[in-house]
């Protein structure tokens, strides 16, 4: 039984919904990012970075108990642990990392600092325009390359993989991001076609009533002005 530390968010979404992909059983342990539970001791020790999602397998190599943080590691290793969604060759394998560091480095930082500057910000009293304008272009700038990715394949990396489980909750936040799809129907399909899988439905409803768009002043504290 996996432990999943979590919160309905795109990241925690990322990992619920792969467990369910992969048929996993698991156990939710809550942490609620906007009392703080990222920093208490205890999560810490799993994952450092005080980030969800992590995950603790009791049955990891070599038969030991491993804990890991960062979405793209937990994709990455649930994939090679069942044999599932990593790629059947090698070249199918260096096509899904390359997606998956894709959203790692680019769709997940820019989407979220655009939701950042277009809606929490703003309730915060910093009304920044070259911010808002900066990250949501830079969004639809990404989501026309995975338009275009999309043209001539059916998921983001040939078959369905950790790739899609990793983009799909960001892209699926596209009107929040304040982008349009009247330009991009290869997108607007492929977030039809994953979104309809059983397994995302799934890990997209876990604990989705938790889910908060606005937050009181000690959770923007919390959230949004951390010091290393």
């Amino acid at each position: 039984m996996i432990d999943l530390y979590f919160w309905p968010t795109p990241n925690g979404w990322k990992i619920s919904i792969a467990l369910e992909e992969f048929e996993l059983p698991y156990q939710t342990h809550l942490i609620d990012i906007g009392a703080g539970d990222q920093f208490k001791p205890d999560f810490l020790k799993i994952a450092p970075n005080n980030r969800m999602p992590a995950i603790t397998d009791p049955h990891g190599p070599d038969g030991a108990p491993i804990s890991l943080f960062e979405s793209g590691a937990i994709l990455q290793y649930l994939a090679r642990k069942t044999g599932r969604f990593g790629g059947a060759t090698e070249r199918d394998r260096i096509a899904v990392d390359q997606w998956l560091m894709w959203q790692m480095g680019g769709v997940g930082p820019m989407a979220g600092q655009t939701h950042h500057f277009l809606k929490y910000a703003p309730q915060m009293g910093h009304d920044i325009p070259y911010a808002k304008d900066r990250y949501r272009g830079e969004t639809s700038r990404l989501y026309g390359v995975l338009d275009r990715q999309l043209a001539d394949h059916e998921y983001v990396a040939g078959d369905y993989s950790i790739a899609d489980m990793a983009i799909w909750p960001w892209a699926s936040l596209w009107e929040g991001q304040e982008q349009t799809l009247d330009d991009k129907p290869h997108l607007a399909r492929w977030l039809d076609a994953v979104g309809n899988r059983p397994g995302v439905q799934a890990g997209r409803a876990l604990h989705a009533d938790k889910r908060k768009t606005t937050h009181d002043k000690d959770s923007q504290d919390r959230l949004f002005k951390q010091k290393g």
